[in-house]
């Protein structure tokens, strides 16, 4: 008896380190990356503990049994698990999805190395599918306007050509990539942006300023990153939204997506389709557009290969055709038009990126070749007074054109990872060979652009974290231009300093250039006057260059049941022999402008973001841009003008605003805002009514959106359908002033690209 009553109290007191030894650990990551300083937390016990920098979690001494823990971490959905404690080591691993607002998604634009959003030296900005659904955004040109610092403008009022303006620069100073490639020519930006689907994109990553040189020529102003929709897990959707534009046209767009994932998940592809037909939009009554019929048709595919553990396999493939009218509206072809511009696109692009991870990832090689081609035949005119000699000629040869135009990369990087001094350093080495060609060509103006330009470039980078709070972004770029006798250097040096967890702070100096291009927005050609006008090169056109800085601040707050947080960034440039449009006369076909060096320019400003996310119920966000673009020397717009400093089109603040509320799964609402403020601009003679050119101030814009969404969930067939309706421009804030019939310059243009356009929306989702 004795030796049991021993037995008893001995066991009593072992008995609680056995049910205290069990362990549980794991490893926090979303999207396949580790989430540095989680938070997890025993909900019985309130015990809990953070992941290092690794993602890595552990806890000792657990009861066993059946357990609550809740993971959490900044930007991210809480995710609560029911576990079973047993004994012994348990692991866990804890996969967190995004929140509705990720304040530190993983970006790649920055760096072309993959980090964190609140890790990157240089500031990236998202635009995700979710934001692109809120504003009900058709395409890219819709979705760009919501960002600080940009502004999407249309410049034609027959074909309604876009272009991007970032931090006060015009379209030539800023550069599309898809996928992080080059291919997005400065022939296929007059029109690209409208014609890339938002079915098409994951998401937009955006660069502005001096941050993004590491891409080389034309990226002065900044960088938008277009990144195709990649295969994650099997499913698919369909939709069909129909919209009426004044109450008078209408536009309908039917798109679908479907992915599918081998078991293995080491194969898999996603393909997109979208099909666009918009009719003709006259606003002012005369029979000619303002909004041009549109009939476009999209498809492609990503595919990915894993062929081991540590290679990766990528193709993407695209292809757009897209028919596009404007002018008199007529059921004719359009050299029977009084005036008209007709564009028929067929653009082919892709991209092929092969990736070998050796030493725990430390070390990787990547490869990649990326084309696009356009073809494209165009017809620009305005036809002489019916029955005279001047018809008879016009009719026997109208000014019909052909374009083709074919841009090739290919590259290579190699990032390496080094941790001996002080903390880890990625160092990139990358060359790569861009090849732009175009030929366009309009035989009756006796107009031809036939140039080929090649850019070699090498480019340099360290990205060191000298501690866990202050990292130094250190490179350059060497670009051997074909257009230019020297090489140009290109270095860019950046700070960043992390106060906590909550507050960044950044600083950036980089040098860019701007070499002559054979075609980009401003050698688009405009009616003007009664006539083509044309701008043509000087002969001793030469680079521009730039000195870029840039300061910032960025705070954010969040727990689990809000965030909120603001960036501030002042930014300066400096243009060294600026170009600009000189106006040089006229010949039997119209105006002639001469693309010249100025003495130079400056572009300084402000921008301001502001974000909020309550109970993942509500989002707000917004910004604002406060900016001055001025030459140093006045230039000359016109010969009949006083010179002028000012940049043309260049509003000096302009702003946006979005908020979404969502009460519960099934409903949500949306609205948003476009602020628009006013602008100096042209105003040529020869249109009807307007004896002499001028200078005008456009008024102020605010372009208002609203939307609202329900879901039905029908699970036992594994689908949900989305249905939308709403509005955009909702007040009908729109340009009144437009020049009428035949003569009108169609370079006064300004304003929303929208009047009031009502819109309606079914999508069927896979669950």
């Amino acid at each position: 008896m004795r030796f049991i009553s021993k037995l008893v109290v001995l066991l009593i007191c072992i008995n609680p380190l056995i049910v205290n030894a069990q362990i549980l650990q794991g490893k926090i990551t979303s999207e396949g990356v580790e989430v540095p300083f989680a938070t997890i937390i025993f909900k019985d016990s309130g015990v809990g503990v953070s992941s290092n920098e690794d993602g890595f979690y552990k806890f000792e001494k657990l009861k066993k049994g059946y357990h609550q823990i809740i993971a959490s971490s900044l930007g991210m959905i809480k995710k609560k698990l029911d576990i079973d404690i047993k004994e012994g080591l348990n692991v866990i691993d804890i996969d967190l999805n995004p929140s509705i607002y990720n304040l530190d998604q993983v970006v790649v634009t920055g760096t072309k190395t993959f980090k964190r959003r609140t890790q990157s030296p240089v500031i990236v900005n998202v635009i995700d599918s979710r934001q692109l659904e809120n504003v009900q955004a058709c395409n890219l040109a819709e979705g760009l306007k919501f960002q600080p610092g940009l502004r999407v403008e249309t410049d034609c009022q027959t074909c309604n050509y876009t272009q991007l303006r970032m931090n006060g620069l015009t379209g030539g100073y800023s550069q599309i990539l898809i996928n992080g490639r080059a291919i997005f020519s400065p022939l296929t930006g007059l029109y690209g942006m409208e014609q890339i689907p938002t079915n098409m994109i994951d998401r937009i990553e955006v660069v502005r300023g001096g941050g993004s040189s590491l891409y080389g020529s034309s990226a002065i102003g900044g960088i938008v990153n277009v990144i195709t929709k990649i295969p994650t897990s099997n499913n698919y959707s369909l939709g069909y939204d129909f919209s009426i534009i004044n109450g008078d046209t209408q536009d309908k767009v039917i798109s679908g997506n479907a992915t599918v994932i081998s078991g293995n998940k080491n194969s898999g592809a996603t393909f997109f389709v979208n099909n666009r037909n918009r009719g003709w939009y006259d606003h002012n009554g005369d029979n000619f557009s303002e909004l041009p019929s549109l009939r476009d048709n999209t498809f492609g595919a990503t595919l990915f290969l894993l062929p081991s553990k540590n290679q990766k396999l990528e193709a993407n493939l695209g292809s757009i055709h897209e028919y596009r009218y404007g002018g008199e509206m007529i059921d004719g072809i359009p050299h029977f038009s009084m005036q008209s511009e007709e564009r028929v696109h067929d653009v082919l692009l892709g991209n092929l990126d092969y990736q070998i991870n050796f030493n725990d990832a430390r070390l990787s090689f990547i490869a990649y070749l990326a084309a696009q081609q356009t073809n494209r035949t165009h017809y620009t005119g305005i036809r002489p007074e019916i029955g005279s000699a001047a018809d008879v000629v016009h009719l026997e040869s109208p000014p019909y054109g052909t374009s083709l135009n074919t841009t090739k990369q290919a590259g290579f990087q190699i990032n390496h990872t080094i941790s001996k001094f002080f903390g880890p350093n990625v160092l990139t080495l990358g060359s790569e060979v861009v090849a732009d060609d175009v030929m366009d060509e309009i035989s009756t103006y006796n107009y031809l652009v036939d140039q080929k330009v090649v850019t070699q470039g090498v480019f340099l980078q360290s990205d060191w974290e000298l501690t866990k709070s202050f990292n130094l972004l250190s490179g350059a770029r060497f670009d051997k231009h074909s257009l230019l006798d020297n090489i140009v250097v290109s270095p860019r040096l950046s700070f960043l300093y992390k106060l906590r967890r909550e507050t960044q702070f950044r600083l950036t100096y980089s040098t860019g250039f701007r070499a002559p291009q054979a075609f980009d927005t401003d050698l688009h050609m405009a009616f003007s006057g009664g006539g083509i006008s044309r701008i043509i090169l000087a002969d001793d056109l030469k680079q521009e260059r730039s000195k870029s800085l840039s300061a910032s601040v960025n705070y954010d707050r969040a727990s689990e049941q809000y965030v909120y947080g603001f960036t501030f960034e002042g930014f300066y440039t400096h243009l060294k022999d600026a170009f600009y449009q000189d106006p040089s006369g006229s010949d039997s076909y119209g105006d002639i402008f001469v693309k010249r060096n100025g003495a130079g320019a400056r572009v300084k400003g402000l921008t301001m973001e502001f974000r909020a996310n309550f109970m993942q119920k509500v989002q707000l966000e917004s910004g604002l841009t406060l900016q001055q673009s001025l030459y140093y020397e006045a230039v000359e717009y016109s010969e009949n003008l006083p010179l002028k400093k000012e940049f043309l089109r260049s509003p000096d603040y302009y702003g946006y605003t979005t908020i979404s509320y969502n009460p519960n799964p099934k409903l949500s609402f949306a609205a948003n805002l476009v602020h628009t403020g006013a602008m100096s601009l042209i105003h040529l003679a020869g249109a009807p009514g307007q004896l002499e050119d001028e200078f005008l101030e456009s008024p102020v814009f605010n372009a208002i959106g609203v939307k609202s969404t329900y879901i039905q969930f029908v699970k036992k067939s594994g689908i949900k359908i989305e249905y939308s309706v709403g509005v955009k421009n909702l007040t009908n804030d729109f340009q009144q002033e437009f020049d009428s019939s035949k003569n009108r310059d169609s370079n006064f243009v300004y304003g929303p690209s929208l009047p009031r356009t009502i819109y309606f929306g079914l999508t069927l989702k896979s669950i």
